[in-house]
């Protein structure tokens, strides 16, 4: 059910083939409203040109892995950040040493057949368990798996049967965690004792009737524990309810194709990005649901090809910053909700980016998808 392997016989970082391309306007300026592009640069990536101002400087640290371990769905760091975990296409989950760069684990099932793991969680730290670097699985074969990523064991596996599995997320204090995927329905569980806690199906009368597509997005409310919201290809965010058992409220419009729902830290906002060739990026009020801005991926006329949003998610330090990434340009932007600009670029990859998450101390930004390799960005404040 496991297998490790140490740091020193990890693979080394690599040095980043696309271009990094970090905001060098100017950093006096007021910021306004000024959504200018940064200039493109491939190859290698630019220093960041911040001088002060309170605004964000961007650089490459690392890339990990390569295309021989196929496509990676998602990636995420550990509460501490020490570590970076990304689910394959082939079912493992690789963990790297986020400050070294080096593999430090493999965690495998020992199936040879096995579908690709879709998403990851790590467990938060205030959960009632001391024990440390557990994370969540979930698989488009239906199962979730709980996993010690330092020992490599897998602790637990549970199996919704007739079921895809695309996403999971944990409660913020880690007493439970949800699922949800190609059933249209969100099962909640309870941590200590992984027994079904709740299925969540269908929707409140005259509001909204629930999902009728697979759900790609699953995101707990930070604040307000019996609240969570999914997204999918049914062009609706879904607001549910915990203690009424179906959704209560609904946002019409977003396509969700991947990870690309997000709540700010205050509750107040909610981030979505969609698979689409406009709009792709949006903000809304959580109470009202009423769309509060469209923040443009290009601006001005342009003959790039569009970018289709797979993931899209909110700086962990105050929701400052908006990272998001997906297909047909291939490529990623890290926003600046303060200033109303773009301070960096991830170009030149040759397959979409499917994830996209900030570390929690907010230093880091780490990005992956279809080359099957994982970018590590640093992420300063100037």
């Amino acid at each position: 059910m496991k297998e490790s392997s140490p740091d020193s016989g990890g693979n080394e970082a690599q040095e980043p083939d696309e271009g990094i391309d970090a905001d060098g306007g100017d950093c006096n300026g007021d910021g306004g409203e000024d959504r200018s592009e940064p200039s493109e640069v491939g190859g290698s990536p630019s220093a960041s040109g911040c001088d002060g101002g309170g605004r964000v400087g961007v650089s490459a640290k690392f890339t990990l892995g390569d295309t021989s371990d196929g496509e990676v769905f998602c990636a995420r760091f550990s509460p501490d950040d020490l570590y970076l975990a990304a689910a394959s296409g082939c079912g493992s989950i690789l963990v790297y040493n986020a400050l070294t760069g080096k593999r430090a684990f493999v965690l495998k099932c020992g199936q040879e057949d096995r579908l690709p793991t879709t998403q990851l969680r790590w467990r938060p730290q205030q959960a009632l368990s001391k024990t440390k670097n557990v994370l969540v699985s979930v698989s488009a074969d239906g199962r979730v798996l709980h996993w010690h990523a330092s020992s490599g064991k897998c602790l637990h596996e549970i199996v919704e049967p007739d079921n895809q599995l695309f996403c999971v997320d944990y409660m913020a204090d880690g007493s439970q965690f949800a699922t949800a995927g190609r059933r249209r329905e969100v099962h909640v569980y309870d941590e200590c004792t992984k027994k079904l806690a709740a299925v969540l199906s269908g929707g409140e009368e005259g509001r909204t009737p629930g999902h009728s597509n697979r759900v790609f997005s699953l995101k707990f409310h930070p604040t307000m524990r019996s609240v969570l919201v999914t997204g999918g290809w049914d062009n609706t965010l879904q607001i549910w309810d915990l203690r009424r058992g179906h959704a209560v409220r609904a946002i019409f419009g977003p396509h969700v194709c991947g990870d690309a729902v997000d709540i700010a830290q205050d509750g107040e906002t909610i981030l979505t990005g969609s698979w689409r060739v406009d709009k792709q990026l949006q903000l809304w009020d959580f109470r009202s649901e009423r769309l509060m801005e469209t923040i443009p991926w290009r601006t001005g006329a342009s003959l790039a090809q569009p970018c289709m949003v797979y993931a899209a998610q909110f700086s962990k330090t105050g929701s400052r910053l908006i990272a998001a990434g997906g297909s047909g340009a291939n490529e990623a932007k890290i926003f600046d909700r303060q200033g109303g600009s773009v301070v960096g670029n991830v170009l030149g990859l040759t397959r979409a980016c499917y994830s996209v998450d900030f570390s929690n101390s907010g230093s880091m930004l780490a990005l992956a998808g279809g080359d099957g390799c994982v970018r590590i960005v640093s992420v300063s404040a100037c």
